[in-house]
């Protein structure tokens, strides 16, 4: 065990001589470290975790396992690496555990060690698998951070344009910065494909595969592989649509609708796709309605989907949910998509606490007057239905305040609004 762990030290030490660009503050930083509660970073796999954890852990003496080393799994041993991790890192301050939930029945040991009084850092990259034993073994003994793939600020700063609203506004950085959204649109924001475009088509596909083989048909013993393969290529040629699971399984030919149920689960968990529910103040009618679905990064979609063409609106429509995941709006409380009594769609209903605080459209192109026509009228439909006044339109460039009826819609350019120039 003890060679095991001293090529873990190796790893870190190599991991730590790497430049990264930051994705957490000072501040932020202080705060977290500050405090004894387990540190669980959670996010899809290689969106920028253990990057995370090693920022927080900048020039602090801290031990490394991971998890994703078979060899380690193989021979764990409590005792042994409890020894080894003293003798091997010597007088660690923090220990960063990193893709956790590779270790069976990990929690328990993660909570003989809070209760040691270890300060630990976790990562791992199944939602729902983590949070569900985190909250059963360590009720109030840890705080919780989402990595998600590079946003598309955090892109401009990778390329080095301004971030400043004065400067973008030149039309020559606006094309720069135009221009950059549309790579984004198409290639996503996992770390590794911003700095290496080339390789994106290969690299996701095979970052998708490797989450379909190794954290859902091994992790959860699924023996329908071609279905799982079946219904993960039918979700991302069908990103931004709604969809209900009998529909699911009558095109694919799911013997249950529990089985999709069950499918649809893992996908979530694993940070492959998420769902967005229908608003709707009577809870049977939000339970039962149609959800529609969006995939956690652009990048899959173009290296997975079998589109002839790329479609812009729904790109951008994808990436503003993503966003909207980002700024920490939950689907399951305060995020959902609306449906007017005419049956007119807003992608994006905000809420906060009982009140509805904003309704948001993603239109990519409104040159054409049905267009806009058709945007305004859903809004006005649907701000009376709900009386809400932030009106909020999404658009490639076009950037004015708008009347629509006795309402104000805000048109706003999306690199704008995607660079934290605008607040939700």
């Amino acid at each position: 065990m003890k060679k095991i762990i001293y090529q873990q030290l190796e790893e870190r030490n190599v991991l730590l001589k790497k430049e990264y660009m930051g994705r957490i503050n000072d501040t932020s930083k202080s705060e977290y470290l500050n405090t004894s509660l387990i540190k669980l970073i959670t996010g899809p796999r290689r969106a920028g975790k253990s990057v995370l954890a090693l920022q927080l852990l900048e020039n602090q003496n801290f031990a490394y396992l991971n998890f994703d080393d078979d060899l380690l799994l193989k021979n764990f041993n409590e005792d042994a690496v409890i020894e080894g991790l003293s003798e091997v890192f010597t007088g660690y301050s923090y220990l960063l555990l990193d893709e956790i939930q590779n270790l069976p029945n990990w929690e328990l040991w993660v909570n003989k060690l809070y209760r040691r009084g270890v300060n630990l850092i976790i990562t791992g990259s199944n939602a729902k698998l983590l949070s569900h034993e985190m909250a059963s073994a360590l009720t109030g003994r840890y705080i919780q951070l989402t990595v998600l793939p590079f946003s598309f600020s955090e892109t401009i700063r990778f390329n080095k344009q301004s971030n400043h609203a004065e400067t973008v506004a030149t039309p020559t950085q606006q094309g720069k910065v135009l221009s950059l959204l549309q790579g984004y649109l198409f290639n996503g924001g996992f770390p590794e494909t911003v700095l290496n475009p080339g390789i994106l088509k290969n690299y996701l596909t095979s970052l998708f595969d490797s989450v379909l083989l190794k954290d859902i048909l091994k992790r959860f013993n699924v023996r329908q592989t071609q279905q799982l393969y079946d219904l993960s290529n039918y979700l991302l040629s069908n990103y931004t649509n709604l969809f209900t699971y009998n529909q699911i399984k009558e095109s694919l030919g799911f013997r249950s609708v529990a089985t999709v149920q069950k499918f649809m689960g893992y996908l979530y968990e694993t940070y492959l796709f998420q769902h967005l529910k229908r608003y709707d103040a009577k809870i049977k009618n939000h339970q039962k309605a149609a959800q529609k679905i969006y995939c956690i990064d652009n990048g899959f979609i173009q290296a997975r989907s079998f589109e002839l063409s790329p479609n812009y609106g729904s790109l951008l429509e994808n990436t503003v949910f993503i966003e909207l995941l980002r700024r920490n709006y939950n689907p399951e409380l305060d995020l959902f998509y609306y449906r007017t009594r005419n049956n007119r769609e807003i992608d994006f209903l905000v809420r906060k606490g009982h009140k509805i605080e904003q309704l948001i459209q993603v239109c990519y192109d409104i040159t054409r007057p049905k267009t806009l026509k058709r945007e305004l009228d859903a809004f006005i439909e649907a701000a009376t239905e709900l009386n809400c006044e932030r009106l909020l339109l999404i658009t490639w460039d076009k950037e004015e305040q708008l009347k629509a009826d006795k309402f104000t819609v805000q048109l706003i350019p999306a690199y704008k609004w995607l660079n934290n120039r605008w607040e939700v």
